[in-house]
């Protein structure tokens, strides 16, 4: 089947072709034709598969239909929300690649940029918005944005907007949008808490499961070495040197731990920059064009920024920490083997990670091959038992943490904050003793009379 059979208009056509596509993957050739036929859409599929031509080249199709017969004022049409600004920029460029074509106009709404260039181009009127939901609903607020008319909603990689604690925010967007559209749910993988959440969004959707849910690529290499922690940077360094790798991703779990393994790699002559949450928006943009662009060699990022990166021929993926959330492991596995490329994946598991690995294998009903790299690598890892994730008992623990906190400084602090509000109680009872007793000290006749001669006039001021 080609892009022509599923019902697409020239303009379309032409702008696919010239991104290099003729062939529409599974999920593209299951979502086009019902997303036409205007009805929601409920679907999975792996990193890679398209998923984003999947829902923006027939809403294109339906848009520009629109287009063609009415006013030139540009409004809202479509609403895309993406949970991190890299995923926001990334749709952005597959549209404006698809659209090129089309009198249609887009804008891209993220935070860690200043909101007023966002407000001139929503003031010109646009077709198409993609954003995340926390600056939108800035825009919201500030009556910057029109929602009103919004015939088409979408939440792409709804699965990570749910585990970065975005489902208040969706709601509140709800409250936004007409209760007429179209709405489409895409997702990496397909928990119980999306299912849910589609019950509350969508209207009698089509469910669409291209692949089984929770499942890598088959597309992608996946290969395991048992490593000491601190050996883990020069076998990531020893890796690259005698491999060439001139493209590699490599995840850590935290924004400290990506800039410390930057400053290494930079040491050890493999160019590279970290992507992660507390870099700027300039910073992120740069270091992922300068990745594209292979003027770095490495770019390490954190799972915050993982689901914007779309490098169809990345060869590398090393996992340098295992993920603690299972379903993170195939989102980062799933930046390399896209439309239909293959790809490597490496993790450097410790012992503390051990438990982490059988975890994923569980999740992707998969084995992972263990390799032995000789210098560097253990025969066996000992099975340390690491605390899970756990969002209760994270605040439990935060909870625990503080009043244990609160008892340790209480002699010192406490005494000070008694002593202070013990002083301020002597004085309040200091001052109402003082009046009280400059009341019992007058003669009550005496009081009695110059009380009532200044009520009758006739005390001794008017005599």
């Amino acid at each position: 089947m080609s892009f022509s059979q599923l019902g697409l208009n020239s303009d379309i056509l032409k702008a696919i072709e010239e991104q290099g596509y003729t062939t529409p993957t599974p999920i593209q050739k299951e979502s086009i034709p019902i997303i036409l036929n205007k009805q929601d859409v409920l679907a999975a599929a792996q990193t890679g598969t398209g998923k984003t031509a999947g829902f923006t080249l027939p809403l294109l199709e339906i848009m520009s239909k629109k287009t063609h017969k009415k006013e030139n004022k540009h409004y809202i049409k479509a609403l895309i929300l993406t949970p991190t600004r890299e995923l926001a920029s990334q749709v952005a460029e597959n549209i404006n690649a698809y659209s090129k074509y089309l009198p249609l106009k887009t804008a891209v709404i993220f935070g860690g940029v200043g909101i007023n260039p966002q407000k001139a181009v929503l003031r010109k009127g646009v077709d198409i918005v993609i954003a995340t939901p926390g600056r939108l609903l800035d825009h919201v607020s500030q009556k910057t944005i029109d929602l009103s008319r919004v015939d088409f909603l979408v939440l792409d990689e709804a699965d990570r907007m749910l585990d970065m604690g975005f489902i208040h925010d969706i709601k509140k967007v709800m409250a936004h949008v007409p209760k007429h559209r179209q709405t489409l749910l895409f997702s990496a993988t397909f928990s119980n808490e999306i299912k849910t959440l589609s019950k509350s969004l969508l209207k009698n959707p089509k469910l669409i499961e291209v692949a089984r849910s929770n499942v890598s690529s088959e597309q992608v290499e996946q290969v395991a070495h048992y490593v000491l922690k601190d050996k883990k940077r020069s076998l990531l360094s020893f890796l690259i040197h005698t491999g060439d790798w001139n493209q590699v991703l490599v995840f850590t779990r935290t924004k400290h731990g990506a800039n410390r393994l930057c400053q290494y790699l930079n040491k050890s002559n493999i160019t590279s920059l970290a992507i992660h949450g507390g870099k700027s928006q300039g910073a992120r943009t740069t270091a992922l064009k300068d990745f594209k662009e292979k003027k770095i060699r490495v770019l390490v990022a954190t799972d915050i920024a993982a689901r914007g990166i779309d490098i169809e021929l990345l060869p590398h993926v090393i996992n340098f920490e295992l993920p603690n959330v299972p379903e993170d492991y195939v989102h980062r596995i799933g930046r390399t083997g896209r439309a239909g490329n293959e790809g490597v994946a490496m993790s450097l598991v410790c012992d503390e990670e051990f438990e982490y690995l059988q975890d994923i294998e569980k999740l992707i009903k998969t084995k992972i091959e263990v390799k032995d790299i000789e210098g560097f690598t253990v025969s066996s890892l000992k099975k340390l038992k690491v605390p899970k994730k756990d969002n209760n008992s994270k605040k439990n623990n935060k909870r625990t943490s503080k009043q244990n906190q609160s008892r340790t400084n209480k002699p010192k602090d406490e005494n000070n904050k008694k002593s202070k509000s013990s002083q301020k109680k002597d004085l309040k009872k200091d001052i109402e003793d003082f009046i009280e007793n400059r009341k019992n000290s007058a003669p009550k006749k005496n009081n009695r009379k110059i009380t009532n001669d200044y009520r009758r006039g006739s005390g001794s001021r008017n005599k």
